[in-house]
This record gives C-alpha cells, structure tokens and sequence, in this order.
C-alpha cells in the first residue's frame, strides 16, 4: 500500500499533466477549434461547389453569401426528433454512429499539421509522434466499418441490411491494397513516424528540380494513385458510395437513422475524408514542407508557414473530393470488386516488391 500512495503521488505531480491532462487539452482544443468548425465549412463548400459544377445556385439564404449555413444545418439536426424504429437491436443501433466517428478523431492525434518544435518558443504542430504512427492509423481506420456493418444489421431493415453488407465487402477488399500503398513510404523513409516520414522528404532531386516528395519517387507516384482509389473507396465516396446508393437503397446503412445519430454518420464520413487527404500529403506530398525552400514562409513565427503549406495541400485534396462526386458515375458493384482484387491488389503487391529492390540497389 505505501508502494501505491508513493507511486499515485508521483503520477499527480508533471508526469499526470505529461501524459493525461495537456494531450486532453490539446485534443479537444484540435476538435473543437479546427476539426469540427472545417467539416462545417466543408460541406458548404461541396454544396457550393456542386451548385457551381451544375449550373445551379448552391445555398446563399443563411446570413452573408449563405456562410452561416453550417450553424443552420447544426441548429436543424439537433432538433430534428431522434427515432429508433421498433423492431431494432437498440443497444447495437446506439453503438454504431459512435464506432463510425470516434476512431475518425481519434486518427487526429497523430497527423503532424506542422513542423515539430524548434526550441524557440515554438510549439509542436501535432499532439503526440508515436514511433508506430502510421500502424496505428491503419488500426483505427479499421474499426469504423463496423459502425457501418452494425448500424445496417441492426436498423432491422432491408435496405439497411444490404447497405451494411454492401459496405462490409467494400471495406475488407480496399483495406488490403490501401495497406500495401502505404508500405512504400515506410520502405522510402525506413520508419512508421508521420513526423519521421515528412522528415524524410525534405530536400531536392534531380538538380534541384524537384523535392524529394515520395510522389515523385517512380513507385511512389503509382502508390500514392493506389492510396487515393482505395481511400475514397474507404471513405464510402462517389464514385464508390455504393453502401449508401441513394438511388438503389433509400440511404443505405443509416436509412433509418434521424436527428443526431444521423449527424454522427454524417460528421464520419466527412472527418474519413479529412484523414485520408492528411494521411496522402503526409505520407506522398511532404507533409508541412514547401515544394521549394524560396516558398517557405519563413517569416511567419512558430512554424505557422509549414501548418499553412500542410492545411493547403489538405484543401486541395479535399476539392478533388468534390469534384469526384460532380463528375463521376457511380461504379456497379461488380466493377468496384474487379478493380480492388484484379487489379489494386496485384498492382500494390507489385509496388512494394519493386520498391523494396530499389532501395536496396541505390540506398540513398
């Protein structure tokens, strides 16, 4: 017993502030502050942008040019009455808006936005560098088709039911070729540290001509194509939104989601595009680093130039997202089987064999 009290007394002192109090802090300040109010922000935009792309006005009712839509939305949402149909598995019907949001934000504490401290005053730009960063955001990324598998089985309906399965074999056929894409990088920068990966990347190639972006590797830039595909697959987006096919399945998995649980699926969907545009700039687009070092914005304080580079390579990314689902046609569901096992899967396994012998014939 006094062995305990000694060692309680010590984890009170820094080491509870360390490890438990500042990363608290430090997460809900990134949720609250960046995350959330951009996934706001993110759905105008699409709403706009998708006005645009068809000839139409997009909302502009809801305060100056239609930008105080996103608190309307939020206001709407929390009002709306939340049903829970009859014949659900209720405590399952509960759970699966929560397994679909939470491993989502939680990815958020690993992705570097910005450069490390430098000692002056200057902060870290991510909550945590975990050594096996990159392992843990594959863990996670995992865990949120069961949200999506739970929430159909247990609406009770069979709309759910199909979009649930739907999305089940969606997820287990594009989880294997997004793991592969991401084993380049790692072979490229020999360590699993997002911070540690966008170190590796700094520099030039070619005379200078080009950074030493892992995009611009000659297996890099097809990893990063195999990446994209099967993350947009992950994320349940056009042109692969088939376990939510609207014009196939009502709404698919949540049909009979209402109110805020409908908002947690929505809130999701949105913050898996997030990850999976700041995971691609982090592992294939240099992170925080400028493509040239006259563009690095060195005259802002506290790193703020890197954290401007990362959030406008995110937003790009982010745009391409959008576009996708103003442009493309939605896959069948046969086709989308074909690409991911004929075709990303061996194309994937075939990139980290050459991969592998290149960075063992020219080390550097």
């Amino acid at each position: 017993m006094p062995g305990l009290l000694q060692w309680l007394d010590e984890f009170a002192g820094p080491t509870l502030f360390e490890f438990a109090v500042s990363p608290t802090l430090k997460i809900l300040a990134l949720l609250f502050l960046f995350v959330l109010p951009l996934i706001s922000y993110i759905v105008l935009a699409e709403r706009k942008i998708l006005g645009y792309i068809q000839a139409r006005v997009g909302p502009n009712r809801v305060g100056p040019w239609g930008l105080l839509q996103p608190i309307a939305d939020v206001v709407k949402l929390l009002l709306k009455e939340d049903v829970i149909p009859v014949r659900a598995v209720r405590w399952a019907f509960v759970l699966a808006p929560c397994l679909v949001v939470a491993p989502a934000f939680v990815i958020f504490s690993v992705i570097p936005f910005g450069p490390p401290s430098t000692g002056e005053g200057a902060p870290n730009w991510f909550i945590t560098d975990v050594n096996t960063g990159l392992l843990l955001v594959i863990a996670l990324a995992t865990i949120g088709v069961y949200g999506l598998i739970i929430g159909g089985w247990a609406s009770n309906n069979k709309f759910s039911l199909m979009g649930g399965l739907r999305s089940a074999a969606q997820m287990i056929s594009y989880e294997v070729p997004q793991g592969f894409s991401v084993v380049v990088p790692i072979l490229l920068a020999g360590t699993l540290s997002l911070v540690g990966i966008v170190q590796a990347q700094e520099g030039h190639q070619l005379f200078g001509l080009l950074p030493r972006w892992f995009v611009f590797h000659p297996t890099g830039i097809f990893a990063f194509f195999v990446y994209m595909v099967a993350g947009i697959a992950e994320s349940n987006r056009n042109p692969f939104d088939l376990p939510e096919a609207e014009t196939e399945l009502v709404a698919g998995f949540h049909t009979e989601y209402s109110g805020m649980r409908f908002a947690l699926f929505f809130l999701g969907e949105y913050a898996n595009m997030i990850v999976v545009s700041a995971i691609a700039v982090t592992l294939f687009f240099g992170g925080w680093l400028p493509p040239f070092d006259f563009l690095g914005m060195a005259f802002l304080p506290m790193g703020l130039g890197g954290v401007l580079w990362f959030v406008t390579k995110l937003f790009a990314f982010l745009f391409v997202y959008i576009w996708f689902r103003g442009t493309f046609p939605r896959y069948r569901f046969d086709q989308l089987m074909d690409l991911g096992w004929k075709w990303l899967i061996p194309m994937a396994l075939i990139l980290v064999v050459l991969t592998a012998l290149l960075k063992l014939l020219f080390p550097s």
